[in-house]
C-alpha cells in the first residue's frame, strides 16, 4: 500500500500529492502498466523505467520504438536510448545500436557492468552480446516497405541540405557544393501527430527516489549515424532525486540542442511547478525554432507533475499517461499546446 502525502501550500490549501509517479510520453498505456506493475511489485524505480520503456520495444509502440520501424536512408533499424538514476546521477546509455532489440536493457548494463556512460554503434551490439543480448535482425516487413515507398518517391522528405544532386528533389549519393549559394529552407513536410518518435519515461518512488529513460529508433529516413536527443542525458531526460526528472519526445535534432530535460529540472530545483517548468522550456526553443515539433513531461519529487508542447497545424494537443495511487489505474491526460 502506497502513502498519500497531503502537502499544505503556503495558501494554507491541502493540494494531495500522492508518491510514487510513472509519467510517460504519448498514450503509451501499456507501458505505464508495466512500469506500475514493477513498483507494485517491489522493483526499483529503475527497474520499473527499463520494464516500461522495454515494453514499448517489445508492442514497438507506433513504429518509433523498437524494431521494424524508422528505417534509416540505407534501410536498416538501428535504436537509441538511455536510463538514469537520479540518486547516484549515474547514466547508461546507448546510440545507433544495430541488431539488438532490447535498447534501454542494454543502457541499464552499461551502468551495472562499466564505468562508462555512452556506447554506440556496432561496438555497443558487441557490448550487448557479451551481456548475453541476442544478436538478432531489426527489419521487418513493415520497416522494408517503408523504405522502398521512400525510395519510390524520390527520397523525400530527407535531412539533407546544401547538396547536389538537390536533395529536395532526387536520391544521393550527395555531394557538397563547392559553393554554398544560401536559398530558402523548404518547408518540412507536415509532420503528422502519429510521428511519436520516442517513449520517455520518469517514475518517482514513494520515498522520492527518481529514474528516468528513453527509447526510439530515431527519426524515419534519418542519415547513417544520425543520433538525436534520447539517448543524451539532459536532452531525452534527466533525473535528480534531489529535484525531480523530465524527459522529452519530439524533434531530436532541434532539441537537444537546448538541454530540455536538465532545464526542466532545474528549474524545478527552483521551485517552479511541473507544469510551468515544461512550458519555460518549450518556449525558450521556440525563440529559435518557431515550427519545431515537440513536447516534455516534468514531474517533481513530491509527486506534482505536468507536461507542455509547442502547438504547430496537425499537433495542438499532446497526450501523456500518468499513474498514482490517487488513480485507480494508469491514466492518459491531455494538455493543450502552447
Amino acid at each position: 500500500a502506497f502513502l498519500l502525502l497531503v502537502v499544505l501550500t503556503p495558501a494554507g490549501a491541502a493540494s494531495a500529492t500522492a508518491l510514487p509517479v510513472v509519467i510517460n510520453t504519448w498514450a503509451f498505456r501499456t507501458a505505464a502498466e508495466t512500469a506500475w506493475r514493477v513498483l507494485e511489485l517491489g522493483g526499483s524505480e529503475l527497474d520499473a523505467v527499463e520494464r516500461g520503456c522495454g515494453q514499448c520495444e517489445i508492442d514497438q509502440c507506433d513504429g518509433s520504438v523498437g524494431y521494424g520501424g524508422s528505417p534509416d536512408e540505407s534501410g536498416e533499424t538501428t535504436l537509441d536510448a538511455m536510463i538514469m538514476d537520479g540518486n547516484t546521477m549515474e547514466v547508461g546509455a546507448v546510440a545507433d545500436l544495430r541488431h539488438v532489440k532490447n535498447a534501454i536493457g542494454v543502457a541499464r548494463k552499461v551502468i551495472e557492468y562499466t564505468k562508462h556512460t555512452l556506447l554506440v554503434g556496432e561496438s555497443a551490439s558487441l557490448f550487448a552480446v557479451r551481456m548475453g543480448f541476442p544478436y538478432e535482425d531489426l527489419t521487418t516487413q513493415k520497416s522494408l516497405s517503408l523504405y522502398s515507398e521512400w525510395l519510390n518517391q524520390s527520397c523525400q522528405p530527407n535531412y539533407w541540405k546544401n547538396v547536389v544532386p538537390d536533395s529536395s528533389k532526387s536520391c544521393g549519393p550527395y555531394k557538397r557544393q563547392e559553393e554554398v549559394t544560401y536559398k530558402e529552407e523548404h518547408s518540412s513536410p507536415q509532420r503528422s501527430v502519429h510521428n511519436h518518435d520516442t517513449i520517455g519515461m520518469v517514475v518517482i518512488g514513494a520515498s522520492g527516489t527518481v529514474a528516468s529513460g528513453t527509447s526510439t529508433n530515431g527519426a524515419v529516413h534519418k542519415i547513417p549515424g544520425r543520433v538525436g536527443d534520447s539517448p543524451i542525458a539532459g536532452a531525452g531526460s534527466y533525473a535528480d532525486s534531489t529535484a525531480g526528472g523530465a524527459a522529452a519526445t519530439g524533434d531530436g535534432d532541434i532539441m537537444m540542442r537546448f538541454l530540455p530535460s536538465y532545464q526542466a529540472v532545474e528549474y524545478m530545483r527552483m521551485g517552479t511547478d511541473p507544469t510551468v517548468a515544461c512550458q519555460k522550456v518549450i518556449s525558450r526553443i521556440q525563440k529559435y525554432a518557431p515550427k519545431f515539433f515537440g513536447a516534455i513531461i516534468c514531474a517533481n519529487t513530491t509527486g506534482s507533475y505536468g507536461a507542455a508542447c509547442n502547438k504547430i497545424p496537425g499537433f495542438t494537443q499532446f497526450h501523456f499517461m500518468v499513474s498514482s495511487p490517487l488513480l485507480s489505474q494508469p491514466t492518459e491526460q491531455v494538455v493543450d499546446c502552447i
